[in-house]
């Protein structure tokens, strides 16, 4: 059995469409997750959210053992939680960390992210379609066109 994509969403994303919308959009998370299965050609795909620090570290835990990528907007967490970084690091296949906004032109307190230093790339700014992008990129990283596997280095953090 193919091992699946985890895309994994942090705090308040369910509330995208509604939540400042000039910042985030109009799009919602369920129109947010039928993009990702557009793009996820053929790949299996877990797509959660949770409001829950210790929900995400769980969900990593179990993208250890099942999974094959994780795509992952920590939403506020990316700035405050050591826990999910730990967390990450344990994960041996490619992590693209994703935001919906460019964090580096938002205020000074969005601009250090604890996930960037486990994950293999990094999406910010492209909006709500910055999810296809990352689904397309992790099938790329796995490599679904000529049936590689992709595997991270170790840091050494």
């Amino acid at each position: 059995m193919r091992k699946s994509i985890f895309v994994l969403n942090g705090p308040n994303l369910n509330r995208l469409g509604k939540r400042e919308p000039e910042i985030y959009g109009t799009t919602t998370l369920a129109e947010v997750e039928t993009m990702c299965r557009a793009a996820a050609q053929g790949f299996p795909l877990e797509f959660r959210q949770t409001n829950s620090e210790a929900q995400l570290i769980d969900w990593i835990h179990e993208a250890i053992e099942r999974g094959a990528g994780i795509i992952i907007n920590p939403a506020a967490f990316s700035f405050t939680s050591l826990a999910i970084l730990d967390a990450l690091k344990m994960f041996e296949g490619p992590i693209v960390e994703l935001h919906i906004t460019n964090i580096h032109r938002r205020e000074s307190m969005y601009h250090n992210s604890y996930v960037s230093k486990a994950a293999t790339a990094v999406i910010a700014g492209l909006g709500a379609r910055g999810y296809a992008v990352a689904v397309q990129a992790m099938g790329e990283l796995l490599g679904t066109k000529e049936g590689q596997t992709f595997k991270r280095k170790s840091s050494a953090a």
